[in-house]
Protein backbone atom coordinates (compact mmCIF):
# COMPACT_ATOMS: atom_id res chain seq x y z
CA UNK A 1 0.00 0.00 0.00
CA UNK A 2 1.24 3.61 -1.20
CA UNK A 3 2.49 5.60 2.12
CA UNK A 4 -0.35 8.21 1.86
CA UNK A 5 -2.68 5.84 3.00
CA UNK A 6 -0.04 4.00 5.30
CA UNK A 7 -0.03 4.57 9.21
CA UNK A 8 3.70 3.96 10.58
CA UNK A 9 2.71 1.14 13.17
CA UNK A 10 0.82 -1.07 10.84
CA UNK A 11 3.16 -0.48 7.85
CA UNK A 12 6.04 -2.17 9.33
CA UNK A 13 3.86 -5.30 10.35
CA UNK A 14 3.96 -5.77 6.77
CA UNK A 15 8.21 -4.99 5.78
CA UNK A 16 10.62 -8.26 4.87
CA UNK A 17 12.44 -7.92 8.13
CA UNK A 18 8.79 -8.41 9.56
CA UNK A 19 8.01 -11.13 7.53
CA UNK A 20 11.46 -12.86 7.90
CA UNK A 21 10.91 -12.91 11.65
CA UNK A 22 7.83 -14.88 11.74
CA UNK A 23 9.21 -17.41 9.94
CA UNK A 24 11.87 -17.44 12.37
CA UNK A 25 9.76 -17.81 15.25
CA UNK A 26 7.69 -20.87 13.61
CA UNK A 27 11.35 -22.42 12.66
CA UNK A 28 12.17 -21.83 15.94
CA UNK A 29 9.66 -23.33 17.84
CA UNK A 30 9.01 -26.73 15.04
CA UNK A 31 12.83 -27.21 16.11
CA UNK A 32 12.73 -26.98 20.05
CA UNK A 33 9.09 -28.80 19.84
CA UNK A 34 11.12 -31.78 17.80
CA UNK A 35 14.14 -31.23 20.52
CA UNK A 36 12.12 -31.98 23.81
CA UNK A 37 10.81 -34.93 21.62
CA UNK A 38 14.38 -36.21 21.11
CA UNK A 39 13.99 -35.93 17.98
CA UNK A 40 16.71 -33.22 17.51
CA UNK A 41 20.22 -32.84 19.60
CA UNK A 42 19.56 -30.66 22.28
CA UNK A 43 22.98 -29.11 21.99
CA UNK A 44 22.44 -28.22 17.96
CA UNK A 45 18.88 -26.51 19.00
CA UNK A 46 20.28 -24.94 21.36
CA UNK A 47 23.60 -23.67 19.02
CA UNK A 48 20.26 -22.72 16.60
CA UNK A 49 18.63 -20.77 19.05
CA UNK A 50 21.77 -18.27 20.05
CA UNK A 51 22.69 -18.01 16.79
CA UNK A 52 19.89 -17.62 14.78
CA UNK A 53 18.65 -14.42 14.04
CA UNK A 54 15.97 -12.44 15.85
CA UNK A 55 15.50 -9.54 14.52
CA UNK A 56 16.24 -9.07 10.60
CA UNK A 57 17.67 -6.09 9.26
CA UNK A 58 17.27 -4.60 5.86
CA UNK A 59 20.64 -5.97 4.62
CA UNK A 60 19.26 -9.29 5.75
CA UNK A 61 16.33 -8.88 3.78
CA UNK A 62 18.12 -7.69 0.98
CA UNK A 63 20.45 -10.98 1.39
CA UNK A 64 17.54 -13.35 0.96
CA UNK A 65 16.46 -11.57 -1.59
CA UNK A 66 19.98 -12.02 -3.56
CA UNK A 67 19.73 -15.64 -2.67
CA UNK A 68 15.98 -16.24 -4.24
CA UNK A 69 17.37 -14.64 -7.24
CA UNK A 70 19.28 -17.90 -7.80
CA UNK A 71 17.30 -20.48 -5.73
CA UNK A 72 13.85 -18.94 -7.02
CA UNK A 73 11.99 -20.41 -3.66
CA UNK A 74 11.40 -17.69 -0.93
CA UNK A 75 11.40 -20.39 2.02
CA UNK A 76 14.49 -22.10 0.67
CA UNK A 77 16.32 -18.79 0.37
CA UNK A 78 15.57 -17.73 3.60
CA UNK A 79 16.55 -21.35 4.96
CA UNK A 80 19.69 -21.00 3.21
CA UNK A 81 20.39 -17.66 4.89
CA UNK A 82 19.62 -18.92 8.19
CA UNK A 83 22.28 -21.58 7.42
CA UNK A 84 24.96 -19.07 6.67
CA UNK A 85 24.37 -17.58 10.33
CA UNK A 86 23.78 -20.69 12.31
CA UNK A 87 26.57 -23.46 10.53
CA UNK A 88 25.84 -26.84 10.65
CA UNK A 89 23.39 -27.27 13.53
CA UNK A 90 20.90 -25.53 10.90
CA UNK A 91 20.76 -29.11 9.38
CA UNK A 92 17.91 -29.49 11.79
CA UNK A 93 15.40 -26.59 10.52
CA UNK A 94 12.56 -27.59 8.58
CA UNK A 95 12.72 -31.17 9.50
CA UNK A 96 9.65 -32.46 8.14
CA UNK A 97 8.29 -29.22 7.22
CA UNK A 98 7.13 -27.91 3.78
CA UNK A 99 7.04 -24.41 2.83
CA UNK A 100 3.48 -23.86 3.22
CA UNK A 101 3.82 -25.12 7.38
CA UNK A 102 6.00 -21.74 7.66
CA UNK A 103 4.26 -19.55 5.34
CA UNK A 104 0.64 -20.21 6.54
CA UNK A 105 1.35 -20.25 10.11
CA UNK A 106 3.22 -16.92 9.85
CA UNK A 107 0.57 -15.56 7.67
CA UNK A 108 -1.97 -16.15 10.54
CA UNK A 109 0.45 -14.40 13.20
CA UNK A 110 0.77 -11.32 11.01
CA UNK A 111 -3.14 -11.09 10.39
CA UNK A 112 -3.66 -11.91 13.96
CA UNK A 113 -1.37 -8.93 14.92
CA UNK A 114 -2.86 -6.73 12.05
CA UNK A 115 -6.40 -7.92 12.96
CA UNK A 116 -5.84 -7.16 16.99
CA UNK A 117 -3.80 -3.61 15.67
CA UNK A 118 -7.60 -2.86 13.97
CA UNK A 119 -9.86 -3.83 16.62
CA UNK A 120 -7.70 -0.93 18.70
CA UNK A 121 -8.47 1.47 16.01
CA UNK A 122 -12.47 0.34 15.88
CA UNK A 123 -12.59 0.92 19.80
CA UNK A 124 -11.33 4.55 19.51
CA UNK A 125 -13.78 5.06 16.69
CA UNK A 126 -16.18 3.64 18.88
CA UNK A 127 -15.90 5.81 21.99
CA UNK A 128 -15.75 8.83 19.51
CA UNK A 129 -19.12 8.14 18.29
CA UNK A 130 -20.61 7.74 21.55
CA UNK A 131 -19.30 10.29 22.73
CA UNK A 132 -21.23 12.42 19.60
CA UNK A 133 -24.07 10.51 20.33
CA UNK A 134 -24.55 11.66 23.82
CA UNK A 135 -23.38 14.97 23.32
CA UNK A 136 -26.15 15.55 20.31
CA UNK A 137 -28.37 13.02 22.14
CA UNK A 138 -31.43 15.82 21.87
CA UNK A 139 -30.60 17.73 19.18
CA UNK A 140 -33.56 17.37 16.74
CA UNK A 141 -33.49 16.92 13.11
CA UNK A 142 -34.83 16.06 9.74
CA UNK A 143 -35.06 12.15 9.09
CA UNK A 144 -34.97 11.30 5.63
CA UNK A 145 -36.11 8.44 3.29
CA UNK A 146 -35.09 8.10 -0.41
CA UNK A 147 -33.58 11.95 0.34
CA UNK A 148 -37.04 13.51 1.28
CA UNK A 149 -37.75 14.82 4.27
CA UNK A 150 -39.73 12.14 6.17
CA UNK A 151 -40.48 12.65 10.21
CA UNK A 152 -37.86 14.04 12.42
CA UNK A 153 -35.03 12.37 14.64
CA UNK A 154 -32.38 13.07 16.50
CA UNK A 155 -28.91 13.61 15.54
CA UNK A 156 -27.73 11.58 18.48
CA UNK A 157 -29.84 9.08 17.62
CA UNK A 158 -28.00 8.74 13.50
CA UNK A 159 -24.87 8.46 15.92
CA UNK A 160 -26.22 5.97 17.74
CA UNK A 161 -27.26 3.94 14.71
CA UNK A 162 -23.50 4.45 14.21
CA UNK A 163 -22.03 2.82 17.26
CA UNK A 164 -24.53 -0.27 16.99
CA UNK A 165 -23.16 -1.30 13.47
CA UNK A 166 -19.72 -0.45 14.49
CA UNK A 167 -20.17 -2.82 17.39
CA UNK A 168 -21.26 -5.65 14.84
CA UNK A 169 -18.41 -5.18 13.07
CA UNK A 170 -16.23 -5.80 15.77
CA UNK A 171 -18.06 -9.09 16.60
CA UNK A 172 -17.44 -9.99 13.14
CA UNK A 173 -13.80 -9.22 13.24
CA UNK A 174 -12.96 -10.58 16.24
CA UNK A 175 -14.84 -13.79 15.56
CA UNK A 176 -12.83 -13.67 12.09
CA UNK A 177 -9.43 -12.97 13.21
CA UNK A 178 -10.06 -16.10 16.12
CA UNK A 179 -10.57 -18.28 12.80
CA UNK A 180 -7.99 -17.31 10.42
CA UNK A 181 -5.33 -17.42 13.76
CA UNK A 182 -4.81 -21.27 12.83
CA UNK A 183 -1.58 -22.92 12.16
CA UNK A 184 -0.18 -25.89 10.29
CA UNK A 185 2.63 -27.50 11.08
CA UNK A 186 1.43 -31.25 8.97
CA UNK A 187 3.74 -31.35 6.34
CA UNK A 188 3.50 -31.69 2.66
CA UNK A 189 -0.25 -32.85 1.92
CA UNK A 190 -1.34 -32.46 6.11
CA UNK A 191 -1.07 -36.20 7.23
CA UNK A 192 1.32 -35.67 9.75
CA UNK A 193 3.98 -38.35 7.64
CA UNK A 194 6.62 -36.57 9.00
CA UNK A 195 6.23 -34.59 11.38
CA UNK A 196 4.33 -35.50 14.68
CA UNK A 197 0.90 -33.49 15.43
CA UNK A 198 2.75 -33.22 18.77
CA UNK A 199 5.09 -30.84 17.38
CA UNK A 200 2.21 -28.71 15.87
CA UNK A 201 0.52 -28.93 19.12
CA UNK A 202 3.97 -27.38 20.45
CA UNK A 203 4.17 -24.32 17.79
CA UNK A 204 0.91 -23.10 18.11
CA UNK A 205 0.30 -22.95 21.65
CA UNK A 206 3.98 -21.26 21.78
CA UNK A 207 2.83 -19.14 18.95
CA UNK A 208 -0.22 -18.28 20.30
CA UNK A 209 -2.29 -19.83 17.46
CA UNK A 210 -4.94 -23.12 17.15
CA UNK A 211 -3.63 -25.87 15.25
CA UNK A 212 -6.01 -26.31 12.05
CA UNK A 213 -7.86 -29.48 12.99
CA UNK A 214 -7.77 -31.18 9.35
CA UNK A 215 -5.38 -28.93 6.71
CA UNK A 216 -4.21 -30.14 3.12
CA UNK A 217 -0.81 -28.89 2.30
CA UNK A 218 -2.21 -25.08 3.21
CA UNK A 219 -4.72 -23.73 6.19
CA UNK A 220 -8.30 -23.78 4.21
CA UNK A 221 -8.96 -20.55 2.56
CA UNK A 222 -12.38 -20.13 4.02
CA UNK A 223 -10.42 -18.78 7.27
CA UNK A 224 -9.01 -16.28 5.30
CA UNK A 225 -12.16 -15.08 3.31
CA UNK A 226 -13.98 -14.07 6.21
CA UNK A 227 -11.20 -12.31 7.86
CA UNK A 228 -10.69 -10.06 4.45
CA UNK A 229 -14.84 -9.93 4.35
CA UNK A 230 -14.59 -8.77 7.85
CA UNK A 231 -12.90 -5.94 6.68
CA UNK A 232 -14.96 -4.81 3.89
CA UNK A 233 -18.04 -4.99 5.89
CA UNK A 234 -16.22 -2.79 8.10
CA UNK A 235 -15.30 -0.41 5.67
CA UNK A 236 -19.30 -0.34 4.08
CA UNK A 237 -19.90 0.47 7.31
CA UNK A 238 -17.37 3.36 7.05
CA UNK A 239 -18.58 4.33 3.74
CA UNK A 240 -21.85 4.41 4.67
CA UNK A 241 -21.26 6.71 7.67
CA UNK A 242 -19.21 9.04 5.00
CA UNK A 243 -21.97 9.51 2.41
CA UNK A 244 -23.99 10.76 5.51
CA UNK A 245 -21.78 12.95 6.32
CA UNK A 246 -21.22 14.13 2.50
CA UNK A 247 -24.74 14.58 2.18
CA UNK A 248 -25.04 16.80 5.36
CA UNK A 249 -22.55 18.69 4.16
CA UNK A 250 -24.29 19.60 0.83
CA UNK A 251 -24.47 23.59 0.82
CA UNK A 252 -28.56 22.98 0.73
CA UNK A 253 -27.83 21.02 4.09
CA UNK A 254 -24.92 21.82 5.79
CA UNK A 255 -26.04 20.55 8.99
CA UNK A 256 -22.78 19.24 9.43
CA UNK A 257 -19.77 19.11 7.87
CA UNK A 258 -16.27 17.93 8.04
CA UNK A 259 -13.62 19.93 9.53
CA UNK A 260 -12.12 22.57 7.66
CA UNK A 261 -8.63 23.59 8.98
CA UNK A 262 -6.74 26.52 9.42
CA UNK A 263 -4.56 27.12 6.10
CA UNK A 264 -6.45 24.24 4.40
CA UNK A 265 -7.41 24.97 0.56
CA UNK A 266 -10.44 23.29 -0.68
CA UNK A 267 -10.51 24.24 -4.27
CA UNK A 268 -7.62 25.01 -6.70
CA UNK A 269 -9.86 27.26 -8.88
CA UNK A 270 -12.71 28.40 -6.54
CA UNK A 271 -11.34 29.79 -3.01
CA UNK A 272 -14.68 29.51 -1.50
CA UNK A 273 -15.01 25.69 -1.00
CA UNK A 274 -15.05 23.36 1.39
CA UNK A 275 -15.22 20.15 0.00
CA UNK A 276 -15.41 16.37 1.58
CA UNK A 277 -12.34 15.31 1.32
CA UNK A 278 -11.84 13.03 3.74
CA UNK A 279 -15.26 11.04 3.01
CA UNK A 280 -15.08 11.15 -0.76
CA UNK A 281 -11.40 9.62 -0.02
CA UNK A 282 -12.94 6.93 2.76
CA UNK A 283 -15.57 5.90 0.25
CA UNK A 284 -13.34 5.73 -2.82
CA UNK A 285 -10.79 3.00 0.00
CA UNK A 286 -14.21 1.00 0.99
CA UNK A 287 -14.50 0.14 -2.90
CA UNK A 288 -10.80 -1.80 -2.53
CA UNK A 289 -11.82 -3.19 0.68
CA UNK A 290 -14.52 -4.88 -1.35
CA UNK A 291 -12.70 -5.71 -3.75
CA UNK A 292 -9.91 -7.45 -1.73
CA UNK A 293 -12.44 -9.72 -0.07
CA UNK A 294 -13.94 -10.84 -3.56
CA UNK A 295 -10.26 -11.82 -4.56
CA UNK A 296 -9.76 -13.66 -0.94
CA UNK A 297 -13.15 -15.87 -2.21
CA UNK A 298 -11.51 -16.62 -5.34
CA UNK A 299 -8.58 -18.01 -3.20
CA UNK A 300 -11.04 -20.64 -1.16
CA UNK A 301 -10.79 -22.91 -4.55
CA UNK A 302 -7.42 -24.43 -4.65
CA UNK A 303 -6.33 -27.72 -7.12
CA UNK A 304 -6.43 -30.67 -4.56
CA UNK A 305 -4.10 -30.51 -1.82
CA UNK A 306 -2.72 -27.25 -3.01
CA UNK A 307 -1.63 -24.74 -5.69
CA UNK A 308 -0.02 -21.65 -5.54
CA UNK A 309 -2.48 -19.83 -7.34
CA UNK A 310 -3.60 -17.98 -4.06
CA UNK A 311 -0.07 -17.10 -2.90
CA UNK A 312 0.65 -13.83 -5.16
CA UNK A 313 -3.02 -12.60 -3.98
CA UNK A 314 -1.86 -13.29 -0.47
CA UNK A 315 1.28 -10.90 -0.95
CA UNK A 316 -1.06 -8.21 -1.91
CA UNK A 317 -4.30 -8.02 -0.20
CA UNK A 318 -2.73 -8.99 3.59
CA UNK A 319 -0.77 -5.63 3.66
CA UNK A 320 -3.18 -3.98 1.74
CA UNK A 321 -6.41 -4.55 3.33
CA UNK A 322 -5.25 -4.57 7.06
CA UNK A 323 -3.24 -1.31 6.18
CA UNK A 324 -6.47 0.50 4.61
CA UNK A 325 -8.89 -0.81 7.23
CA UNK A 326 -6.57 0.70 9.98
CA UNK A 327 -6.13 4.05 8.54
CA UNK A 328 -9.64 4.60 7.70
CA UNK A 329 -10.53 3.90 11.32
CA UNK A 330 -7.90 6.62 12.09
CA UNK A 331 -9.10 8.84 9.70
CA UNK A 332 -12.76 8.61 10.49
CA UNK A 333 -11.97 8.82 14.26
CA UNK A 334 -10.50 12.04 13.79
CA UNK A 335 -13.56 12.94 11.85
CA UNK A 336 -15.78 12.29 13.96
CA UNK A 337 -14.60 13.60 17.04
CA UNK A 338 -13.66 17.43 14.66
CA UNK A 339 -16.92 17.25 12.89
CA UNK A 340 -18.48 20.61 12.73
CA UNK A 341 -22.50 19.97 13.65
CA UNK A 342 -25.37 22.90 13.05
CA UNK A 343 -28.00 22.47 15.15
CA UNK A 344 -29.60 25.89 13.87
CA UNK A 345 -29.25 24.47 10.32
CA UNK A 346 -31.04 21.32 11.49
CA UNK A 347 -34.11 23.51 12.75
CA UNK A 348 -34.32 25.11 10.00
CA UNK A 349 -34.82 22.42 7.68
CA UNK A 350 -37.41 20.66 10.26
CA UNK A 351 -39.47 23.66 9.33
CA UNK A 352 -38.63 23.80 5.10
CA UNK A 353 -41.83 22.15 4.61
CA UNK A 354 -44.47 23.55 6.41
CA UNK A 355 -45.47 21.41 9.07
CA UNK A 356 -45.46 18.19 6.37
CA UNK A 357 -43.53 16.08 8.52
CA UNK A 358 -46.00 15.65 10.90
CA UNK A 359 -48.45 14.02 7.78
CA UNK A 360 -48.56 10.56 9.76
CA UNK A 361 -49.58 11.46 13.18
CA UNK A 362 -52.50 13.62 11.68
CA UNK A 363 -53.54 10.19 9.49
CA UNK A 364 -53.37 8.17 12.97
CA UNK A 365 -55.41 10.85 14.46
CA UNK A 366 -58.10 10.33 12.27
CA UNK A 367 -57.84 7.13 12.01
CA UNK A 368 -58.38 6.74 16.18
CA UNK A 369 -61.61 9.38 15.88
CA UNK A 370 -63.47 6.52 13.34
CA UNK A 371 -62.30 7.82 10.00
CA UNK A 372 -61.52 5.26 7.16
CA UNK A 373 -57.93 4.70 6.51
CA UNK A 374 -57.78 5.55 3.04
CA UNK A 375 -60.61 7.80 4.08
CA UNK A 376 -58.07 9.47 6.19
CA UNK A 377 -54.98 9.62 4.02
CA UNK A 378 -57.07 11.48 1.02
CA UNK A 379 -57.50 14.12 3.49
CA UNK A 380 -54.32 14.84 4.50
CA UNK A 381 -52.50 14.62 1.32
CA UNK A 382 -55.09 16.62 -0.87
CA UNK A 383 -53.67 19.60 2.20
CA UNK A 384 -50.17 18.22 1.84
CA UNK A 385 -50.36 18.58 -2.02
CA UNK A 386 -51.08 22.20 -1.55
CA UNK A 387 -47.80 22.63 0.06
CA UNK A 388 -45.97 21.42 -3.25
CA UNK A 389 -48.58 23.22 -5.85
CA UNK A 390 -49.61 26.30 -4.39
CA UNK A 391 -47.05 26.99 -1.18
CA UNK A 392 -49.70 27.10 0.87
CA UNK A 393 -48.93 26.32 4.60
CA UNK A 394 -49.59 23.00 5.90
CA UNK A 395 -51.44 23.96 9.26
CA UNK A 396 -53.07 26.62 7.39
CA UNK A 397 -54.17 24.28 5.19
CA UNK A 398 -55.94 22.03 7.17
CA UNK A 399 -57.38 24.09 9.16
CA UNK A 400 -59.41 25.80 5.81
CA UNK A 401 -60.80 21.71 5.42
CA UNK A 402 -63.75 21.95 6.66
CA UNK A 403 -64.54 18.39 5.85
CA UNK A 404 -61.46 17.49 7.66
CA UNK A 405 -62.53 20.48 10.56
CA UNK A 406 -65.79 17.80 11.28
CA UNK A 407 -63.56 15.09 12.73
CA UNK A 408 -60.78 17.47 14.38
CA UNK A 409 -60.94 20.79 16.41
CA UNK A 410 -58.50 23.11 15.93
CA UNK A 411 -56.58 22.61 19.09
CA UNK A 412 -56.68 18.96 18.58
CA UNK A 413 -54.81 19.82 14.61
CA UNK A 414 -52.05 22.05 16.21
CA UNK A 415 -51.91 19.80 18.86
CA UNK A 416 -49.98 16.83 16.01
CA UNK A 417 -47.46 19.60 15.36
CA UNK A 418 -45.08 18.20 18.13
CA UNK A 419 -42.17 17.17 17.45
CA UNK A 420 -41.30 15.90 21.18
CA UNK A 421 -43.58 13.15 20.03
CA UNK A 422 -41.23 11.94 17.91
CA UNK A 423 -38.36 12.33 20.13
CA UNK A 424 -40.00 10.57 23.95
CA UNK A 425 -38.45 7.11 23.11
CA UNK A 426 -35.10 8.19 22.39
CA UNK A 427 -33.53 7.26 26.23
CA UNK A 428 -34.96 3.87 25.47
CA UNK A 429 -33.30 3.31 22.42
CA UNK A 430 -29.49 4.30 23.57
CA UNK A 431 -30.33 2.61 26.91
CA UNK A 432 -30.36 -0.77 23.80
CA UNK A 433 -27.69 0.60 22.24
CA UNK A 434 -25.49 1.82 25.57
CA UNK A 435 -27.02 0.18 28.14
CA UNK A 436 -27.54 3.54 29.64
CA UNK A 437 -29.21 6.82 28.50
Amino acid sequence: MIARYSRPEMAALWTGQARYERWMQVELAACEAMALRGEVPKEDYEAIAAKAPKQFTAEDAARIDEIEKTVKHDVIAFLTFVEEKVGPPARWLHLGLTSSDVLDTSFALLLKEAGEMILEKLDEAMAAVRERAFEHKNTPMMGRSHGIHAEPITFGLKMASWYAELARDRERLVRAIDNVAHGKISGAVGTFANVAPEVEAHVCNKLGLKPDPVSTQVVSRDRHAEFFNALATLGASIERFSVEVRHLQRTEVREAEEPFTPGQKGSSAMPHKRNPILTENMTGLARLLRGYAATAMENVALWHERDISHSSVERVIGPDATILAHFMLHRFTNLVRDMRVYPERMKENLELTGGLIYSQRLLLELARRGVQRQTAYVFVQRNAMRFYEEGVDFLEALLADEELRKHLSEEEIRGVFDIGYHTKHVDTIFQRVFGES
